[in-house]
C-alpha cells in the first residue's frame, strides 16, 4: 500500500514565493494559494507580465532571472521586505524545447539547463540559507514525469527534469535534519503554452494547471518527497526498473516515440520565442 501523504501543516498564513509565476502553472498556483489564505510573492523574468499578474493577484511581484544568483537573492530580499520571512519557495520557472536531438541548437540546450536545473539549484541554495538560519522551511521544486519517463524528442528536457528530481531528493536528505524539506511536484504534460503545437492522443494524459496547483498545495501540507500529477502516474518513479525493450514497446504503442519529434511550427512559434530567449508578446501565455 502506498504511503499516505499525511497532512502536517496548513498553507493559510504562510509566506510563499513562486518563480516563473507570471503565467501558466506558476500563476495558477499563486492564485490557489492566495485563495487558501497564503501571502504569495511572485517572480518572473518578464517584468511587464509579472507586474500585470501581481496586480491581478493583489499581491507583490518582482522581476527575477532565476539563472542569476544576484537576481535571485534580490528577489528573495524584496519578497521578504514586502511580506515577511519566506516559509516556502516554489521553484517553478522552466522551459520545454522539443525536437530531434541532432537539431538542437546548443544555446537552447544551455538555456534549458540554466533555467530548469541551474535555476532550481540557485533558488534552493538561496532559500535554504535563510530558512536554516531561522529554523526551517520548505522548497517545492516543479519537476515533471518527463524526469522519470524518457521520451524521444524531449532528450534535453528529460535530462534537466531528471536532474531536478534527483537533486531535490539529495537536498531533502541533506537539509531535512536542519528543518528544511525539499520536495518535488511532477506533472504530466500540462495544458499551457508548454505543449502548444504538440498533438497528443488518448494514450497521453494531460492535466490543467489548476490540477498542478492543487498538488502543490498537497505537497506543502503533506510529508511526501515526490508527488505526481495526476496521482495515477506515480508509477513513473519505478520506470527505471522496466526492461529497455518494454519501454520502447510502450513508447511505440502509445505514440510517444513520435509525439515530440515534430510539431505544428506555426502554433508553437510564440512559445519557442520564449524558449529561445525572446519575450512573449503582450497577452500571450
Amino acid at each position: 500500500m502506498a504511503r499516505r501523504n499525511k497532512k502536517t501543516t496548513d498553507v493559510r498564513g504562510l509566506v510563499i514565493a513562486i518563480t516563473g509565476a507570471a503565467r501558466g502553472i506558476g500563476f495558477e498556483t499563486a492564485t490557489r494559494l492566495r485563495d487558501l489564505g497564503a501571502t504569495v510573492v511572485i517572480g518572473d523574468i518578464d517584468e511587464e507580465a509579472v507586474g500585470k499578474a501581481a496586480a491581478d493577484l493583489g499581491h507583490d511581484g518582482f522581476s527575477l532571472d532565476v539563472t542569476d544568483p544576484a537576481s535571485f537573492a534580490a528577489f528573495l530580499d524584496s519578497a521578504e521586505a514586502a511580506a515577511g520571512p519566506i516559509d516556502v519557495l516554489i521553484n517553478n520557472a522552466g522551459i520545454m524545447p522539443t525536437g530531434p536531438l541532432l537539431s538542437y541548437d546548443l544555446n537552447v540546450v544551455k538555456r534549458n539547463f540554466d533555467i530548469d536545473l541551474l535555476g532550481v539549484v540557485i533558488g534552493t541554495q538561496e532559500a535554504a540559507k535563510r530558512m536554516i538560519a531561522r529554523g526551517g522551511g520548505q522548497i517545492i521544486n516543479i519537476g515533471s514525469v518527463a524526469g522519470r519517463l524518457p521520451v524521444p524528442g524531449l532528450t534535453i528536457y528529460n535530462a534537466a527534469k531528471a536532474g531536478v528530481i534527483v537533486f531535490s531528493e539529495a537536498c531533502d536528505n541533506e537539509l531535512s535534519p536542519q528543518g528544511v524539506r525539499v520536495k518535488t511536484v511532477n506533472p504530466t504534460f500540462t495544458r499551457t503554452a508548454l505543449i502548444s503545437g504538440i498533438t497528443t492522443n488518448r494514450f497521453v494524459q494531460t492535466v490543467g494547471p489548476e490540477q498542478v496547483a492543487e498538488q502543490v498545495v498537497n505537497s506543502i501540507e503533506g510529508t511526501k518527497t515526490h508527488l505526481t500529477v495526476p496521482r495515477s502516474m506515480a508509477w513513473v518513479h519505478a520506470n527505471a526498473v522496466m526492461p529497455p525493450a518494454m519501454k520502447r514497446s510502450s513508447s511505440k504503442l502509445t505514440g510517444m516515440d513520435r509525439m515530440f519529434l515534430s510539431y505544428d511550427d506555426v502554433e508553437r512559434a510564440e512559445y519557442l520565442k520564449r524558449v529561445n530567449g525572446v519575450p512573449a508578446a503582450p497577452g500571450k501565455s
